[in-house]
């Protein structure tokens, strides 16, 4: 779930906000602060780790009034995204009818990152190049 608010735009958390109607009272136990993260890879997948960089991100951590805690981290300074994140997951969890919640809020969002996965496939796929060899016979 924290994947899926993480792929959203801001614009579609702030949707997302709006369209839950009034919200119950909220305390940021972590306000929102930005730092870096130390991004890590492998050469081949399986190789040993090395840093790549570094990547800014925007955490956020709330309590709504019904005691649950969400938890917001985004790439970037969007401090507004971060917390509405924090605050959906928040009430994600909260939420008698998940699967109401789910297909309100996050199935739109789900549907867009496929349709933006499949449409780089695609276009991965339409530039492919199959190289292969001839065997020759000698004589």
């Amino acid at each position: 779930m924290l994947g899926v608010l993480a792929a959203a735009t801001s614009g579609e958390l702030a949707d997302a906000i709006a369209h839950l109607g009034e919200q119950p009272a909220t305390l940021d136990l972590k306000p929102a602060e930005t730092g870096l993260v130390m991004l890590r890879g492998r050469i081949g997948g399986d190789g040993a780790p090395f840093n790549v960089g570094e990547a800014t991100v925007t955490r956020v951590v709330v309590r709504i009034a019904t005691g649950e805690v969400g938890y917001g981290y985004r790439l970037g300074r969007d401090r507004g995204a971060a917390r509405n994140a924090a605050l959906i997951d928040a009430l994600w969890q909260a939420s008698h009818d998940r699967a109401g919640f789910e297909a309100r809020v996050l199935d739109p969002i789900r549907a867009r990152v496929a349709a933006e996965r499949d449409r780089a496939s695609r276009e991965a796929a339409a530039s492919r190049v199959d190289f292969f060899t001839l065997a020759r016979e000698t004589t």
